[in-house]
């Protein structure tokens, strides 16, 4: 599987680790960045660099998905979710990192690098790579208003305040 990496400079380490651990489990890594450590980089481009890569190769038919990493995972997350196509989940452990693949077919995950050690990030990412979509009905439904709300504006038949 192809895994796309962004981060900043506060999980810069992690970055370079787990890249190496998804190399050695047979995965290709496309590394959005940084190249270097800067104290005063800013995350926005390289997370969605990241997000960009997964678009273009699942429309091109390559199985992808990716990972963004900063101090808490939050800006990060948000940056990879203004990209179209994108559902990027903030995970904590790996609870959540099989939730959202299971229940919202996260094609994303964001993870803290302040906030957890280097085998916990690897326990994550494990788990989310290795965990399907469910295809239950009720995730497809709630995912196709997503992507209907992010293309229109509006979710027909649902309220949606404008």
């Amino acid at each position: 599987m192809r895994i796309h990496i962004g981060t900043d400079h506060a999980g810069l380490e992690f970055s370079e680790t787990l890249q190496q651990h998804l190399r050695e489990a047979g995965h290709e890594v496309i590394d959005h960045g940084p190249s270097s450590y800067d104290p005063l980089d800013d995350y926005p481009a390289f997370c969605i660099n990241a997000a960009k890569g997964i678009i273009a190769d699942q429309e091109a038919g390559v199985t992808a998905l990716g990972v963004v990493f900063g101090g808490s995972g939050n800006g990060e997350q948000i940056a990879a979710n203004k990209v179209a196509g994108i559902r990027a989940a903030l995970v904590w452990n790996e609870s959540t990192a099989l939730l959202a693949r299971q229940h919202n077919d996260a094609n994303v995950i964001a993870i803290g690098a302040r906030q957890h050690t280097v085998d916990e990030a690897i326990a994550f990412i494990d788990t989310f790579i290795a965990e399907p979509f469910s295809f239950e009905e009720r995730h497809v439904r709630r995912i196709a208003q997503l992507a209907e709300f992010e293309a229109s504006g509006d979710i027909a038949g649902k309220n949606v305040d404008r």
